[in-house]
């Protein structure tokens, strides 16, 4: 994400609080929808002082006061508290939501957060002291790896805020656990446990390179919050996976959501696509974190009824990095199509005028 990114994001959301801003690009619209399955609002127990192992799913909190979230601290019996403190929440989900798409929306904090799901950082904003800066404008939206969760028993939600002046803790929002369904039905899942390596070595892109040593992280959700916190620069994802033989005759399409920041993707070693620009000596970044990752696959490049290698090549110039958004998987072109809702552009006026 760009300085520039970050600033334009400062901006719009000053101008339009809350709302959920999407981006189009061209005549294509992306397709999806959320909805809230726990609702979160309501009473959480409360503790100023700060402790990592508050976070422990074990810590027993119940000598802590009850606070209603979504609020602040001040209006809640801490008037004038500056510092930290921190928030957690116990609750059931239900397993008819396996294999969704669930994220958490925290709302928004003031100033600084770390969010923990069953003792596992799922997000953080801003920066704690001594290197504190706000992020008391954004909306909190946290993607939670389906490994984390309890499913059919309790989960517990810790949540460690930090506020410099004015009004602390979690102010307001749609506070609750959502679904996001991305309106597409993926014929190959790839979402899940991926291996990942800090770093850059363009022999990472071969089909038989061995990645043994290297990292279990879950896709997608940003390496900050899988164990890389505060890492900018080059790093590597690659994934073993099988493609039936049924699928010869068809087009498929490698969906790898959305990247922060650029991106260079291979199939079986082979170059397949790529947004941004990373071979100049100065990398520029600008809103590609923005984007859909969409790449078609070569038929001559697949090993059908076989396993296949993506290698994918990841810059990421500051905050947050990697494969951090869904849907990640492969589909058909024409559910890709369908999906993007592609339509054909009217030709403008000197367009019909002068031809193509």
């Amino acid at each position: 994400m760009s300085i520039y990114s970050i600033i334009l994001f400062f901006f719009l959301n000053l101008a339009f609080g809350n709302e959920i801003l999407e981006t189009d690009y061209g005549d294509e619209r992306i397709e999806r929808r959320t909805s809230r399955i726990i609702d979160l609002r309501g009473m959480w127990k409360f503790s100023i002082g700060d402790d990592e192992i508050w976070q422990s799913v074990d810590f027993d909190d119940s000598d802590w006061e009850n606070m209603f979230v979504p609020s602040s601290w001040e209006d809640e019996g801490y008037p004038g508290y500056t510092g930290h403190a921190w928030y957690r929440k116990k609750f059931i989900l239900k397993s008819e939501h396996i294999n969704k798409n669930l994220y958490l929306d925290m709302g928004i904090i003031d100033d600084v957060d770390e969010v923990y799901v069953n003792g596992n950082l799922v997000g953080f904003s801003g920066s704690f002291p001594p290197n504190y800066f706000t992020a008391y404008h954004l909306e909190r939206k946290y993607n939670v790896p389906e490994k984390y969760w309890n499913f059919d028993g309790e989960n517990v939600i810790a949540v460690r805020v930090f506020n410099a002046e004015l009004s602390g803790g979690i102010l307001r929002g749609q506070i609750g656990v959502f679904e996001l369904d991305y309106k597409i039905d993926l014929e190959i899942s790839l979402q899940g446990e991926w291996k990942f390596m800090p770093g850059d070595d363009p022999e990472r892109s071969k089909a038989d390179f061995d990645d043994w040593d290297w990292v279990n992280v879950m896709v997608p959700a940003p390496w900050e919050t899988q164990g890389f916190k505060n890492y900018d620069g080059f790093a590597w994802y690659r994934k073993k996976f099988l493609i039936p033989e049924r699928y010869r005759n068809e087009q498929l399409i490698l969906l790898l959501g959305k990247i922060d920041d650029l991106d260079q993707t291979f199939l079986n070693g082979y170059f397949i696509g790529e947004t941004g620009n990373m071979d100049g000596i100065s990398l520029f970044v600008d809103d590609e974190w923005l984007e859909y990752r969409a790449y078609r696959l070569t038929n001559a490049y697949i090993n059908y009824g076989s396993y296949n290698i993506i290698a994918v090549r990841i810059y990421d110039g500051l905050v947050s990095g990697g494969i951090y958004q869904g849907p990640v998987g492969i589909v058909t072109e024409e559910s890709y199509q369908k999906w993007r809702g592609t339509k054909k552009r009217k030709k403008g006026f000197f367009e019909s005028l002068w031809g193509d």
